[in-house]
């Protein structure tokens, strides 16, 4: 005696929810996930490694305080300038220290570096420099 196969039904379209759905959920709420692994031998730690994973949306993780990537230059385009043009105002300013032949005292340079521009100034300097050429 032969039972019919049958195939399996398929998800009901109402109520379930598909791939896009929980994927914006997740980035709308955001996730955490954290977790520790640890390697002992006769009891004697050996590694330790920390795992913390937070998934959310560049909207959502700014709304938590998360924004790093914004400062950090391999991930930002406005970081890389602004870290050249602070860089490259650092060296034109040695550049003349050594040219006058006057040796700056580590106090003098550090007064110096507090009046730099902040951080908007030296990009825009940047821009017309670019700009410029």
């Amino acid at each position: 005696m032969s039972m019919p196969s049958r195939m399996p039904e398929p998800y009901p379209s109402s109520g379930g929810a598909n791939l896009a759905d929980i994927l914006e959920r997740v980035l709308d709420k955001g996730i955490v996930i954290a977790g520790d692994i640890r390697i002992n031998l006769l009891d004697i730690e050996l590694l330790t490694i920390k795992l913390r994973l937070v998934i959310a949306s560049v909207d959502k993780a700014k709304e938590m305080g998360i924004d790093w990537w914004e400062t950090d230059p391999a991930l930002s385009s406005r970081a890389r300038r602004s870290e050249l043009a602070r860089e490259n105002a650092r060296l034109r300013e040695r550049l003349a220290e050594l040219e006058s032949g006057e040796v700056m005292e580590p106090e003098e340079i550090e007064a110096r570096r507090a009046e730099e521009p902040e951080e908007a100034e030296v990009e825009e300097d940047y821009e017309a420099e670019e700009e410029a050429r």
